[in-house]
């Protein structure tokens, strides 16, 4: 692997901090964090950088390994699925049991977590400013988080001998801004703003992401850096060994917010017609993921539609090991996105050895062409035959499905930093300020 060791280096932690009071993480999160020790655990100078309202504050390597850790300590991720209440409560439903998924946190309450990030805001506010880091320094910021405030990053012009490297997760509420909140189009253009004027390098987690930046820039004006791409890395609990769970009726999975882009809504209008066809022998839907924005229609079936409540199940909070052992015992995956920066939960999956049928996007496409089924994300009667087809006992397409998977190695944060690390290695600083 090639190493950063020849210059001091700062990652940015403002979006770690932030998370201290959330019990799980996100996608972004889990980027942040892979990112944060990656980077932290080198030999050399390091450092962690957060953003404030009085500038940025630099903390030597001790100070913020001891935050990020803080951080992944509260999200519990690194227990066995079997120490997760909301994975048992969630196992005993679909394995035929009664009562409701266990929601929100597991190990660390919230009382726990506000007292952490006290700490952790003492700490900050004792960090030293900009000027302290060392001449040279590469600056890694691996979230969105603050990119639409620029004057939040103003302090990268008067250290001009930094480089900046961004990482660019996804461009969705700049090309599909009807899935988005109003206004974040607007926001996010100007977060890819603030890349294009001190980015000497972009990292991207797919090769669709990247030439979306790309042509993004230069419809603003702005020359793109060069980008390095990295495939996410699965976490090692992803694998087809571990536990498992044993469903009492084909279980199908849709991993990710409940949100518009996400096509929830084909999925539950689906589940709806099985039911009236198929009653008590419907398939079973696990919906893993918390309730989004603007999903007001996706959310009145869940609460409202008596129809499908027998058949389908939420449950948001699990952990990393529950999701694994559920991907292990599962039908299959269904991800209809309308569009997606990455696409995690499709190669998390492959990588438990859960076949998946996704939506025909280039991002899909391009992460899962050796081992998905791929359906239009309007094509609702394609669906619906594809759910059909893979609930039937002995099911020989999910047989064909499950025999792509043989073999497959799915992408490791090893193999990310391999492949972003040669670029991050020799950037320069951008040639000029704006």
């Amino acid at each position: 692997m090639t190493s950063l060791t020849t210059r001091p280096v700062a990652v940015d932690i403002t979006r770690l901090v932030t998370r201290l009071r959330h019990p799980s993480p996100s996608g972004i999160d889990r980027v942040d964090l892979a990112y944060a020790r990656h980077l932290l655990a080198q030999e050399g100078e390091r450092f962690g950088l957060v953003a404030t309202a009085l500038g940025p504050r630099v903390l030597d390597r001790t100070e913020a390994s001891g935050i990020v850790e803080a951080v992944a300590a509260g999200w519990a991720e690194d227990g066995k699925a079997e120490a997760d209440p909301v994975y048992r409560a969630l196992a005993a439903r679909i394995e035929g049991g009664a009562g409701a998924v266990a929601t929100g946190p597991r190990t660390v309450g919230a009382r726990a977590r506000r007292l952490i990030q006290a700490r952790a805001t003492r700490r900050i506010l004792g960090g030293r400013p900009a000027s302290a880091l060392p001449r040279r320094s590469l600056y890694v910021h691996t979230s969105h988080l603050r990119l639409d405030r620029p004057e939040r990053f103003d302090w990268l012009y008067d250290r001009s001998d930094v480089r900046a490297a961004f990482f660019v997760h996804d461009l969705i509420p700049i090309t599909h801004p009807e899935y988005g909140r109003p206004g974040e189009a607007g926001r996010h253009a100007e977060r890819l703003r603030t890349i294009g004027r001190h980015a000497a390098a972009i990292l991207a987690n797919s090769h669709d992401t990247a030439e979306r930046t790309r042509a993004h820039l230069r419809r603003a004006g702005l020359a793109p850096p060069p980008v390095a791409v990295g495939h996410l890395g699965v976490e090692p609990a992803f694998g087809p060994a571990g536990p498992s769970v044993t469903p009492d009726r084909p279980t199908f999975l849709v991993c990710g917010t409940i949100e518009p882009r996400k096509n929830h809504l084909l999925l539950l209008h689906l589940w709806r017609a099985l039911a009236e066809r198929l009653g008590p022998e419907t398939p079973r839907l696990v919906l893993v993921g918390r309730r989004g924005w603007e999903a007001e229609n996706i959310v009145d079936l869940l609460d409202r539609c008596e129809a499908i409540r027998p058949h389908v199940v939420e449950v948001s909070g699990l952990s990393t090991h529950g999701l694994a052992a559920l991907m292990r015992g599962a039908t299959a995956l269904l991800m209809p996105s309308f569009t997606e920066g990455y696409g995690i939960p499709i190669v998390e999956a492959a990588a438990s050895g859960l076949p998946v049928v996704a939506s025909d996007i280039p991002v899909h496409r391009e992460i899962g062409a050796s081992f998905c089924d791929f359906l239009d994300p309007l094509d609702g009667p394609g669906w619906a035959r594809a759910v059909t087809t893979l609930a039937e006992p002995g099911s020989a397409a999910r047989a064909v499905l499950a025999e792509r998977l043989l073999g497959y190695r799915s992408p490791g944060w090893p193999e990310h930093f391999d492949a972003v690390s040669p670029l991050l290695d020799r950037c320069e600083p951008a040639m000029s300020p704006g």
